[in-house]
Order: C-alpha cells, then sequence, then structure tokens
C-alpha cells in the first residue's frame, strides 16, 4: 500500500518500520512532526524531552539497554546535543541510535543557516541525507543498519523543503528487533581519558571502514545521461537538478558524510563539465578540491546564501527560464505577527511604553520585536536572554538595571533558562526577568512541556511550577501577573526593575488559541466616540483597522480580549457581538 506523506511523517513511518522502540525530542521546526507521528505508533515510546540536550542523553541511554532509539531536532538544537553526541561518537551503541537534524537554509523558522553537515565530519558521524518522504522512510532504515554494523550513532539530515513537502511512500511491516544484551563494558562506555583515547583509535578504524562504504554503498548512485555536463548533488538539490536539467548526469550522494574519492573522481571522468550543487557551504565541492578532483563550477555559481530553486540553476548555468504568466495587482507583505488575543501583545504594549531595553528570547514573544511594538532589543538562542540581561546589567549598573529586562517563555525556561537563574542568585545579580508563560510551546505549533501537566501522549503528569524553581534557585523576589491588566503589569514591572535584587516577574495567561480557552463575543467601535487617535492600533492587533479615518473590528478575527478597550481614552469599544 501506497500513502501520499510529508518527510517528517516519512520518518516517523520509518522509525516503525525499522523497529525503533524509543523517541526523544524537544520540538523544533522543521523537524516537529517526526516525534509527534512517532506517538502515534503503539510500538514506540515517544517523549517531549526539556532540552536536545536531554533528549539526546536519553536516546543514548535507551540504546545502552539494547533498543533501537532515535531523537530529532532542528539545525540550532544540534548544538545543544553536541556534548554528548561527540562523546557518543566514541563510546559507539549497543542498540541502533539514529539523530535527526532539519536544517533550514533560507531561514524560514530560524535565526540561522548553519550547515549541520559540519558537524557530522567534526564528531565523526555517518550522515545520510534523503531527497524525499519516500527516501526519509528509506534512509532511516539505513541508518539504523549504518549504526549497529559501524558502532557509532548515525545523522539523518534533512531540511525543510524535504520535511514539508509530500510524495508517494510504499508501506511495509514493521522489522521487529528485539532488545540486545546490555554488556558491561567500562572501557567501552566509560568516557574516562584512558579510555577514551583508546576509543579515539576505534573511531578512526571505524571512520576508514565507512570511507570504504562509500564508495560502494547504493546509497551513492551515478544516473549518467548527457555527458555534456555532470551534477554532483544531494538531498532535495538533487530535485532541483532533475527537474532543471532532466537528461544530465548526476552524481547523487545519500552519505554525505563520509563521502567518497574514487566515486567522485570516476564521475567526473565521464563528464565534460561537471558542477556541485549544493545548499550552504560548500561541503561536497571542498572534499573534491582537497582530493584533486575538478569542479567546474559550484559556490561561484550558487553563493552560500538561502535555498537553491530550479530557477535559481538555470539562471547560474545560463539555461532559459519557463515564462509564467504575470499579474498586474501588487500583494502586500504579510509580516507574522502575534495573534489576536496573544496573551503576550499587553505585555509587549507595556514594555514599549516603559521604552525599556528588552534581551528577548526564542519563541512567539520574538514578535515583539516588530512594528508596531518594537519592543525587543536583541533576540540569540534559547535561554540567552537571562544570561545576556545578567552581563548587560553587571557592566552597565544599577541605573542600566533600571531600565532592562529580559523576557523568556515557559518552554524555553524549562529547556535552558533554568541555569540563568541560578546564575542570577549565585552573582547576586539585579536583573529583572519576565517569564511569559502561555501554558503551552507555542511557536511549534501547541506542544506539552514540562510546566503544563501533561505529556506528550497527554497523560497526566506532574507540572513543575515555575514560581517554585525559581525560589528554590534562591530568587527572593518572585511574582505573578496577568498581562490582559497592563496597568497591574506595569506597576509590577516597574517596582521589579527599582529593587536592589534579582526578580522574576510570571506573566501567566495560557495561548488564546487552546482548545479550552474559549473567545468572547467580538467587540464593536462606536464611530460617534471614536476620534481617530490610533492608540488602539499600538498593539499591533490585526482585528483592528482604519476605515474612513475610523477604527474598524474584523469580527472574524476579534476574540474579545479586550486590549484595545485599555487604550482607547474615549470608551469607543464596545462589548457584545459585532454590529
Amino acid at each position: 500500500m501506497k500513502k501520499l506523506m510529508l518527510g517528517n511523517q516519512a520518518v516517523a513511518r520509518g522509525l516503525y518500520e525499522a523497529g525503533c522502540r524509543f523517541v526523544s525530542s524537544y520540538p523544533g521546526t522543521p523537524s516537529t512532526e517526526i516525534t509527534e507521528q512517532a506517538a502515534l505508533y503503539d510500538e514506540i515510546y515517544a517523549e517531549w524531552a526539556p532540552n536536545e540536550k536531554v533528549a539526546a542523553e536519553s536516546a543514548v541511554g535507551a540504546s545502552l539497554a539494547g533498543a533501537r532509539s532515535f531523537c530529532a531536532m532542528k539545525h540550532v538544537g544540534f548544538n545543544v546535543a553536541a556534548d554528548p553526541l561527540f562523546t557518543a561518537s566514541y563510546t559507539g551503541v549497543n542498540g541502533g541510535l539514529v539523530v535527526c537534524v532539519a536544517d533550514d537554509p533560507g531561514m524560514h523558522s530560524s535565526q540561522n543557516e548553519q550547515d549541520s553537515r559540519h558537524y557530522a565530519i567534526a564528531s565523526k558521524l555517518p550522515m545520510v541525507e534523503p531527497s524525499d518522504s519516500r527516501e526519509c522512510r528509506d534512509f532511516v532504515k539505513a541508518a539504523y543498519d549504518i549504526s549497529e554494523k559501524f558502532d557509532t550513532p548515525a545523522v539523518l539530515r534533512t531540511c525543510t523543503r524535504v520535511a514539508h513537502s509530500q510524495c508517494l511512500v510504499e508501506l511495509h511491516d514493521r522489522d521487529e528487533h528485539a532488545l540486545k544484551p546490555y554488556e558491561r563494558n567500562p572501557q567501552k562506555y566509560v568516557a574516562a581519558p584512558a579510555n577514551a583515547v583508546k576509543r579515539h583509535v576505534e573511531v578512526e578504524k571505524r571512520m576508514e571502514a565507512l570511507r570504504a562504504f562509500a564508495e560502494t554503498t547504493d546509497l551513492n548512485r551515478v544516473e549518467m545521461g548527457d555527458t555534456a555536463i555532470g551534477f554532483v548533488t544531494s538531498g532535495t538539490c538533487y530535485l532541483y537538478v532533475k527537474e532543471a536539467f532532466p537528461e544530465a548526469s548526476v552524481l547523487k550522494l545519500g552519505l554525505v558524510n563520509p563521502l567518497p574519492v574514487k566515486l567522485l573522481s570516476d564521475f567526473a571522468a565521464k563528464v565534460e563539465r561537471l558542477i556541485v550543487e549544493e545548499e550552504l557551504d560548500g561541503v561536497i565541492e571542498g572534499h573534491m578540491r582537497a582530493h584533486g578532483i575538478r569542479v567546474d563550477g559550484g559556490k561561484d555559481l550558487f553563493g552560500y546564501l538561502g535555498e537553491l530553486s530550479q530557477n535559481r540553476i538555470r539562471k547560474a548555468l545560463g539555461a532559459a527560464l519557463p515564462t509564467f504568466k504575470g499579474y498586474d495587482e501588487t500583494v502586500p507583505g504579510r509580516p507574522p505577527v502575534m495573534c489576536p488575543g496573544c496573551p503576550h501583545r499587553g505585555l509587549f504594549t507595556v514594555l514599549s511604553k516603559l521604552k525599556l531595553t528588552v534581551l528577548g528570547d526564542i519563541g512567539c514573544y520574538t514578535l515583539g520585536s516588530g512594528a508596531p511594538l518594537n519592543a525587543v532589543d536583541s533576540v540569540l538562542c534559547m535561554g540567552a536572554s537571562i544570561g545576556m540581561a545578567h552581563g548587560y546589567t553587571k557592566m552597565l549598573g544599577d541605573e542600566a538595571a533600571q531600565h532592562t529586562v529580559a523576557v523568556i517563555g515557559d518552554s524555553t525556561f524549562m529547556h535552558s533558562g533554568i541555569t540563568g537563574v541560578v546564575n542570577l542568585a549565585y552573582n547576586k545579580s539585579i536583573a529583572t526577568v519576565l517569564v511569559l508563560d502561555n501554558s503551552i510551546t507555542g511557536m511549534t505549533g501547541h506542544q506539552q512541556n514540562p510546566t503544563t501537566g501533561l505529556t506528550l501522549q497527554n497523560e497526566p503528569t506532574y507540572p513543575i511550577k515555575i514560581e517554585d524553581v525559581c525560589r528554590a534557585a534562591g530568587i527572593q523576589r518572585v511574582r505573578v501577573v496577568d498581562p490582559q491588566d497592563m496597568a497591574a503589569t506595569e506597576e509590577a514591572i516597574k517596582e521589579e526593575i527599582a529593587a536592589d535584587a534579582a526578580s522574576v516577574i510570571i506573566v501567566r495567561r495560557p495561548c488564546q488559541l487552546l482548545k479550552y480557552v474559549k473567545a468572547k463575543p467580538a467587540l464593536s467601535i462606536d464611530p460617534e466616540k471614536c476620534k481617530g487617535c490610533r492608540s488602539c492600533m499600538k498593539i499591533g492587533c490585526p482585528a483592528i483597522r482604519f476605515v474612513d479615518k475610523k477604527a474598524s473590528i474584523d469580527p472574524t478575527l476579534c476574540v474579545g480580549c479586550g486590549l484595545c478597550e485599555q487604550m482607547c481614552k474615549f470608551g469607543a469599544f464596545e462589548g457584545g457581538a459585532a454590529k
């Protein structure tokens, strides 16, 4: 039977068919749906971990127990998981261990465009890269075979286009793999220097064996066609090549670390012009040049920025571009904004009013940096806001601390904010932290986290209270406010930034999009009372617009949150259903 599947859904199907038993991940676009889909199979235990490091460590532990295990993350999550994975390369595995990293060329939902192939090279781990959903399923199975054959974690690299595109996938039965017996072996699994130095020898032997494997594996294949031009490529770029130059010869690399040498050299000898097409960095091209294999075009043609496409390839190589029908209408830009009723909107309206320096973090609340709120000064990485606020106020002193706050979400707080709070207390900081608790992991599509009281399977569990964690870490000033009450929120912020001690304000209201949060009737506007002052526009609510110099509410968007009422000095907003 065949089924139309997203790449992420096909990865999960591959886990099922390959006999995977254990999955632990932290949600991160574009990898999130893998774990959600894996949880639908009764044969697979799946969970959300607090962060990628814990997820990787849990998967390593399941592998040690003899289970085929797995964890998924986006590319910046690989940075967090790198610590255990680099050493797991030395210790090796018991049950097969596959780690999926989803890169994001074009930064559709990310803060950088890092190329995760460098991690595979640096950690000396094999990496496979599928081109479509069918290969996602197949390459998961291949990765497990490589992991167990070569005693190593194996990395599956996808990207946004592969993760979120669809094709037909043939379904197969599950290949059940019993738990491999655990045998105590401290020399292998205890990564103390005396043991690890010997394990490094084994890693280099493994890499030599993998290089030989790369020359013959079916994961790498040659498709000979017109020899006037040949492409070396991998991943989604393979599909771009096949569409743009269907008659060309292609060497498709499915195993992208380690790369072959003889296979590449032999292919280069068969074509008149050889082009390396890869997104982001020139990993394949650099490998070929380092081994004296000619490259007639690569990064000089395609550059290092963003996604490639069929037309970018055609244009770079001087081929004719297809014609498209144009339209006279200009489509306005639609930048992402906070949803109507978003609990973060009230807080950022207050922060904008107070003109504070706001050190932000990763989540929905990053949107507070956009117009008209313009309330965020910096965003770096998960959990960085708290540490940055500490360093910033330590250097600039009390006066700066009275004009500075850090903002971080509930899920991000559990991911990597706790240690920042510990640092505040330990090093006698006077920074103020706002934890924006919307009761869910919002940006990636509503996943549970340790504060929500529910597991990935929506089973009840112990909910961690952020205020208890902060007090246990040594923070003496902890309070909770509702961002819907902007006056109370403003008062709390003023009091805490004026205090001569570290403080945490938990800004708590559930996400408006949660199923149990019910919208109120849409508001309406009395045109006689509206003075056209545009004060209501300062909150950036997409449900409000101006028509004939008067505010107007779209009743299909308004959820009746009432923030606009708090902005209006003339009482123009009215409750109840829109007229």
